[in-house]
């Protein structure tokens, strides 16, 4: 059985986009796989040092996944920071992690950009941290998006430099995790692209019915086909691959027809769709609403993952100090 390994961002709420992207097939990946899955707080202050409510975010978080099926029983589900380890191998890690390939990683360019007056440390070391991350448990796999398929390469070369400096074979060197086709991308509803938190265009597992309906009402439309069968605009195609996502098949084909015979009514469409949408959401958003009243609960599951993943970090931390040289008196 593959040790895979995932990073969970703990600032913003979950996204319908999020659910069919990744999330679905995390929640079928971990009766596969030994899966551990963690909420990436300490990533976060690279971007956010002095973060309002760091705790009340990571408990969103928490409760969002398991509402979304992740099982605690199953699956490794636990805090970055609760896991002492983490900074220590981070902290190795950065002795032979060069000062040249850091400054050349694209995601640090590209933040450096986005945020010229907050340009840290933790920024440039990212990819170290996330290597740690990952190769404190040894990992197989790790699903990645484009995105972070270079510091997925960056957290390889470490492992290997690590078994080079110190002539051994003990760290693998993880590969991306690939769902293939079962990813689905869900776009946003401003016209263009997928949907997201940061373009503003995204509604979240925990909308209410009202905020549903007034996001999707607001969506971007044009004035309609003017001859039968003609191409969809991205906009309007947009409307059709959400439905496609949350509606039952016969509603997606009266629509398409409609379409196809310049008889559609937007606003038809988007009140089916705004419909179907929160029938769809609505499990999640009570279970979540519900796992946030259970204060108890959540601690429980925080505690009980903080266990597991030490057991497997305590036992590669102690091996790593031995194969480098530590010694105690």
């Amino acid at each position: 059985m593959d040790i895979v390994v995932s990073g969970i961002r703990s600032t913003g709420k979950l996204h319908i986009g999020n659910y069919f992207g990744a999330l679905k097939n995390f929640v079928k990946m971990q009766h596969e796989n030994h899966c551990y899955f963690f909420i990436a707080d300490y990533h976060s202050l690279t971007t956010h040092p002095t973060p309002e409510n760091l705790h009340g975010s990571v408990r969103q978080v928490l409760a969002e996944y398991l509402a979304c099926g992740l099982d605690p029983d199953v699956a490794t589900l636990y805090v970055q920071s609760d896991i002492p380890e983490i900074p220590e191998l981070y902290l190795l890690l950065n002795m032979n992690a060069y000062i040249g390939e850091l400054e050349r990683c694209t995601s640090f360019k590209d933040k450096i950009r986005n945020q010229p007056n907050n340009v840290n440390s933790g920024l440039l070391t990212y990819p170290t941290l996330m290597a740690a991350d990952i190769i404190i448990h040894k990992a197989h796999k790790v699903p990645v998006g484009k995105d972070q398929e270079q510091h997925l390469e960056m957290t390889r070369t470490f492992a290997n430099r690590f078994n080079r400096l110190y002539n051994v074979d003990y760290f693998p060197e993880p590969v991306a995790y690939n769902f293939g086709e079962q990813l689905v991308k869900i776009p946003g509803l401003d016209g263009s692209g997928k949907m997201g938190k940061s373009e503003g265009n995204a509604i979240y597992l925990s909308d209410t019915p009202e905020e549903i309906r007034k996001k999707v009402m607001k969506a971007v439309t044009d004035s309609g086909p003017t001859e039968p069968n003609q191409p969809k605009p991205e906009a309007i195609q947009n409307l059709f691959t959400l439905m496609k996502a949350v509606s039952q098949p016969e509603t997606l084909a009266f629509f398409e027809e409609k379409y196809n015979t310049c008889q559609v009514r937007y606003g038809d469409l988007k009140k089916q769709l705004a419909e179907d949408i929160t029938i769809f959401t609505s499990p999640f958003r009570e279970k979540i609403e519900s796992y946030l009243a259970d204060s108890a609960f959540l601690r429980k599951v925080a505690k009980q993952g903080a266990e597991k993943a030490r057991e497997s970090s305590v036992k590669t931390m102690s091996e790593v100090r031995e194969i480098i040289g530590f010694r105690k008196f």
